[in-house]
């Protein structure tokens, strides 16, 4: 079995596939190898693709494949396996957790007091009073919406088809979305990146949230529309809708340094760091792949159409 890895830490992969798979022979894309099974990459250049697009499989180093299907390299019929969980969704969970106490402590309008130099209490608005709705229940929203009730926050979640959760409050469909989003204080936004959740997030669904809501975005950047968000939160001068939103990706990455995002006081922006893939949680999955595939075993791929 050769096996060739593409991702920031690649030195670090091939050491650890090396050690569990010891008749395997592992390289990293910096080599020039031929003759590749299976890759296990996270956003390779099409180049990498198309050089080895006689692999049988490929590995997604994540849990998002949308930069990967619209690779222009990526071959058409490989089948493509994505990360779970994988300890994602513990550092997302603490991430929204975050976010949440962040405004439901009132946390942005201390700081802002501070500038000011204001000492005012604001009272505190109990946890059980403060719905916290979750959009996307794949394996990382069902974490996070786990974590966050466990938390002590009421919870809705939200996806495609219907789902059962214990603890949460689920909606499904056109209907239910707009039934969860009328009633929740904050919006936690973890849907893949399709043509269907592009730009879900726009006027009319911001405009759907109560006033002083807040939006919390640690999934895909294409699912806002900036504009229509920019428009909720208002400028220095004017108060919006919205009260507040932390974003985490954004549908260009590194965030263009002349994006009016960077600037906003009632946006706080980190560098796509929410849910980074921890070595040694992904690697049992990769790992329960490769030897799966090599056995000749079916393994779970992803609908490219659906995008997941």
């Amino acid at each position: 079995m050769r096996i060739l890895v593409h991702i920031d830490d690649a030195a670090g992969w091939q050491a650890a596939l090396q050690q569990r798979l010891p008749n395997a022979e592992v390289f990293t894309s910096d080599q020039t190898v031929e003759n590749i099974d299976y890759l296990a990459v996270w956003k390779p250049p099409a180049e990498l693709l198309e050089r080895h697009a006689g692999a049988r499989g490929i590995i997604n180093l994540g849990a998002g494949v949308d930069a990967l299907l619209s690779n222009p390299g990526l071959p058409a019929n490989t089948p493509i396996v994505k990360l779970r969980d994988a300890g994602m969704g513990e550092l997302i969970a603490d991430y929204c957790l975050y976010g949440l106490l962040h405004v439901q402590r009132d946390f942005d309008r201390y700081r802002d007091q501070q500038a000011r130099a204001e000492w005012r209490e604001h009272q505190v608005i109990d946890k059980s009073d403060w719905p916290v709705g979750v959009l996307g229940l794949g394996a990382i929203g069902r974490h996070v919406a786990g974590r966050i009730a466990t938390a002590g926050f009421p919870v809705h979640g939200w996806s495609r088809s219907p789902k059962t959760l214990d603890g949460i409050s689920c909606h499904h469909g056109e209907e239910g979305l707009y039934d969860l989003l009328g009633q929740v204080s904050t919006l936690v936004t973890l849907l893949p990146n399709t043509p269907e959740t592009h730009h879900l997030i726009n006027a009319e669904t911001l405009a759907a949230l109560p006033d002083g809501a807040s939006l919390i975005n640690p999934g895909r950047g294409t699912l806002i529309d900036e504009t229509s968000l920019l428009e909720a939160l208002g400028d220095g001068e004017r108060e919006g809708r919205l009260r507040s939103a932390l974003l985490d990706a954004f549908p260009s990455e590194p965030l263009p340094s002349d994006s009016p995002l960077w600037q906003h006081p009632r946006l706080l922006i980190t560098p796509h760091m929410a849910g980074p893939t921890p070595l040694g949680a992904a690697l049992d999955q990769v790992v329960e792949t490769l030897e799966a595939w090599d056995a000749g075993n079916e393994v779970p791929t992803i609908d490219r159409d659906a995008g997941y």
